[in-house]
């Protein structure tokens, strides 16, 4: 027996199989790293999405209304489309709030109510004619930065009860107010902080105002060119004043940052106190520790009150920053207080169409306007996708042409949306002159563009089908065919239907060709039919989200989770389908 020994070159080359192995390892322990890492990546930005849309979405399904004191005595039950609910609107609203009584106020009242009030009261009477020949509390909508005050969006504010007795001079007008310790303290120093702050973006302004006037200065030094010295030396003096004007408002809020007197004057640019006591609201306008100066909202019914019955509200974000002024805000608490105010689920969101109005603006237009563009899109593309892609697979014959053919389908599915919606404006609208704005133009727009998809997904579930489901057909006698309708097709139906719905959950999310097509107009009414006027949920998504309202910005995103609602259920429904009538040869 002899022992055997490996030799240098053996171990060497053991050392080296060895590195590489160890270095494969590796290399495969990075890929599947950056593997996982990919995709909780990618589920992270899913995740942030979907909440980012559900939490700026979610408060638009509920909306808050104003019961007001609505004599409708004088409207017939018989002819209820016929009284002047405008007028009794604004009745009612006077009656609710009466404090609000001068000029001014009732400006400000009426913008606490929708400007739609009108018509919904209207509807709401035709719709339950008991309400006409009585008065009685009915609830109208509130305007949109009132629901979005009582929705906690804007304006947000701290409410506390001071254990500290409050006396104030008056029940109207300036009043001067006297508390029986340093309350105002913590509230001084927020404001104190706030001026800090205004200060600091002042401060960073200038310095970028300085940057661009060195710049300017320099053009003018060493520019040959006299036109351009000439508008440098314009710009300069435009610059200096502005910096002018910055560094006094910033040496005041210095002043004003450091000064040791506790007294501050609150203008729109700082936070707001407003102070509930004696039955009213006064919006602070002078404070220091133990007393201020205030402006009366509400009027007071009395001069006094004890320590832990009145309320201290204060507002963070600054008047000028908000449009939801401090009066409003007192007004909406009053009626809250009241129990004027409920929270409803928002059925015009599902029941109305578009509106210039927020409050007014529905998903239900679109929502028809998707369903009948979608019926006139799987009317024509699923037919003939399918009877071509048949053609191609089964009986078309192997040649050159087939082969452009087949190449040219295959170029369409990755040809940009927007084509066809240009194909679409030439053809149909200006050489066959259809109507603008139709479901029926954007369904044949979206059916040219999910053709290719769906004899592309066609012809793969056809070449799925075994040959020998075809051989034992023409074994039998059938015929051609016989075979392809009798034997093949329905066996590759599943796939064929999920291609479709694939390729029709892509047709609902388009926007690019409906928009050449003009489906972007401004429809009110609810189309009736594939030739009326009408829009879709992606257009009609990309419509509000150009408003400036804040309004529009809950609609978008409600109106967003209502679009992947339609699209998740599509999809779960062509994975049941694959999963109902699957066939593993």
């Amino acid at each position: 027996m002899t022992d055997v020994t490996n030799t240098p070159v053996q171990s060497a080359d053991l050392m080296h199989r060895r590195v590489l192995q160890k270095s494969r390892y590796a290399s495969e322990s990075r890929f599947k790293f950056l593997g996982l890492g990919a995709i909780f990546v990618s589920l992270g930005f899913l995740f942030l999405l979907l909440t980012t849309v559900v939490g700026s979405g979610v408060p638009a399904f509920t909306y808050n209304y104003v019961k007001l004191p609505v004599d409708l005595t004088k409207v017939s039950p018989e002819a209820p489309q016929e009284g002047n609910y405008s007028k009794q609107v604004k009745a009612a609203i006077a009656e609710a709030m009466p404090y609000l009584s001068d000029r001014k106020g009732k400006r400000l009242a009426r913008g606490l109510v929708s400007g739609g009030a009108a018509i919904d009261l209207r509807n709401e009477v035709i719709d339950n004619t008991d309400l006409a020949g009585q008065k009685s509390d009915i609830g109208v909508p509130v305007s949109d930065f009132a629901d979005l005050y009582l929705k906690g969006l804007t304006a947000k504010s701290l409410l506390s009860s001071p254990e500290a007795g409050i006396t104030v001079s008056g029940v109207e007008g300036i009043i001067d107010i006297t508390l029986e310790s340093n309350v105002f303290d913590g509230f001084l120093k927020r404001v104190k902080d706030n001026i800090s702050s205004q200060a600091s973006r002042l401060n960073t302004r200038m310095a970028n105002l300085q940057l661009s006037l060195e710049n300017q200065r320099e053009i003018v030094a060493v520019s040959e060119n006299p036109l351009a010295v000439e508008s440098a030396k314009k710009f300069v003096e435009v610059l200096e004043t502005q910096l002018a004007g910055f560094k006094s408002k910033y040496d005041t809020l210095i002043a004003r940052r450091d000064n040791s007197a506790s007294r501050e004057m609150l203008d729109t640019s700082m936070p707001s106190l407003l102070l509930k006591t004696g039955g009213g609201v006064v919006k602070v306008i002078e404070v220091e520790g133990m007393s201020a100066k205030g402006e009366v909202i509400i009027p007071l019914l009395e001069k006094a009150s004890v320590a832990g019955q009145w309320q201290m509200q204060e507002i963070l974000e600054a008047e000028e920053d908000r449009k939801f002024s401090d009066k409003e805000v007192a007004v909406i608490d009053r009626l809250v207080e009241e129990g004027r105010i409920e929270n409803r689920i928002n059925t015009i969101f599902f029941t109305k169409g578009a509106s210039r109005e927020p409050e007014l603006a529905g998903v239900w237009g679109a929502v028809v306007g998707s369903f009948f563009t979608m019926l006139i899109t799987l009317g024509l593309s699923f037919p003939l996708g399918v009877a071509a892609a048949i053609y191609l697979e089964e009986f078309a014959p192997k040649n050159k042409l087939t082969s452009i053919i087949e190449v040219n389908i295959n170029n369409l599915a990755a040809v940009p949306s927007i084509v066809f919606g240009l194909l679409g404006l030439a053809v149909f609208l200006n050489f066959f002159e259809l109507p603008r704005s139709a479901p029926l133009v954007g369904g044949m727009v979206l059916a040219l563009m999910t053709l290719p998809t769906i004899i592309i997904a066609s012809r793969a579930a056809l070449k799925a089908v075994p040959p020998s489901i075809r051989e034992a057909a023409l074994g039998v006698g059938a015929s051609k065919i016989q075979a392809v309708f009798h034997h093949v097709l329905p066996l590759a139906m599943p796939g064929i239907l999920t291609g479709t719905i694939i390729g029709m959950a892509q047709a609902l999310g388009e926007t690019a060709p409906l928009l050449m097509i003009g489906m972007v107009a401004f429809v009110v009414d609810i189309p009736a039919g594939i030739l009326d006027p009408a829009t879709v949920l992606p257009v009609q998504i990309y419509m509000w989200a150009d408003f400036p309202e804040p309004g529009f910005q809950q609609k978008t995103a409600a109106a967003i989770m209502v679009l992947l609602g339609f699209l998740i259920l599509m999809n779960a429904i062509a994975v049941l389908l694959r999963k109902r009538f699957e066939r593993r040869w």
